[in-house]
């Protein structure tokens, strides 16, 4: 691919990478990073894409798997240099919801955050309106699975939310 093409490519489809970025790094350091990773491993990537997929799904996929290991050691880290206090504080870096629905999309993803990466990545492609099979192709899991875990997150998320009313 040429470099011209890859740079559209990623103004193009700026937005997912963005989106996973923000669902797996709480910190504007670390986003940043995590986002120069991600258009890394999709130049690296960018010979071996098949056009026979979307292109969205494919960009997924790198980013998703990207950011999950990213996660990953980046928790490891955090867990010999942080306390228990420090990373609840890091978490919340929320702006003030200026209306309900506003502040409802803020419990929401603060609810996803809390999600284990496999979850919070099919929330994160489920609130993108991904099909089930779009989802099952970028996860590398069954569609009855994909269906099965969203039925129960959404389950999940809506108990969070009704503790919220209490």
């Amino acid at each position: 691919m040429k470099k011209a093409d890859f740079l559209s490519l990623i103004l193009d489809n700026k937005k997912i990478i963005y989106k996973v970025c923000h669902s797996y790094c709480h910190n504007p350091e670390d986003r940043e990073d995590l986002v120069q990773e991600i258009i890394i491993q999709l130049w690296n990537a960018s010979d071996s894409y098949n056009p026979e997929y979307k292109l969205s799904t494919w960009m997924y996929r790198i980013a998703l798997n990207v950011a999950i290991s990213f996660y990953r050691s980046e928790r490891r880290r955090e867990k010999s240099r942080s306390s228990l206090e420090e990373q609840i504080i890091s978490s919340v870096d929320f702006e003030p919801a200026e209306d309900e629905t506003e502040m409802n999309i803020q419990w929401l993803y603060r609810f996803i955050s809390e999600l284990n990466e496999l979850n919070r990545a099919l929330m994160l492609l489920y609130l993108d309106s991904h099909s089930y099979k779009e989802m099952s192709e970028i996860l590398g899991v069954s569609e009855t699975n994909v269906a099965s875990k969203v039925s129960r997150i959404k389950q999940k998320l809506k108990q969070e939310f009704s503790k919220l009313e209490q």
